[in-house]
């Protein structure tokens, strides 16, 4: 069923963009110059082009929510650890930080064995 309104949602979107394209542009998009008060006038003429682009905007905004709902529903009681089969640690067990083996981050004090090596100039 996911499958379905996936492909249908595709189709939808090709849809909408071939739709979107064929229709004839406003003017004054980008600061072209274009018609005299197309989209300053009251109300455009809703043409055949513009219906058809409102309803695939919301058939794709419809296919939007259910693959969300559906998306949901699949990742509800479920984390990326149980995903990954990754045991986490119990709550009341403490992680103990592994010993160095000699080896520390900790810069040398002045009283090591430890030969400091001076920086290139």
């Amino acid at each position: 069923m996911e499958n379905v309104i996936l492909i249908v949602h595709l189709i939808l979107a090709l849809s909408l963009i071939a739709v979107v394209l064929m229709q004839r542009s406003e003017g004054g998009g980008l600061g072209m110059g274009g018609g005299g008060g197309g989209a300053m006038s009251g109300r455009a003429a809703a043409t055949a082009l513009g219906k058809l682009t409102w309803l695939l905007a919301i058939a794709f905004i419809g296919t939007s929510i259910t693959l969300t709902i559906f998306a949901a529903e699949n990742a509800s009681g479920s984390s990326v650890v149980d995903r990954l089969g990754v045991t986490p640690p119990a709550l009341n067990e403490t992680a103990t930080p592994a010993a160095p083996d000699g080896d520390t981050l900790l810069p040398p004090s002045p009283d090591s064995d430890v030969p400091l090596v001076p920086l290139a100039d």
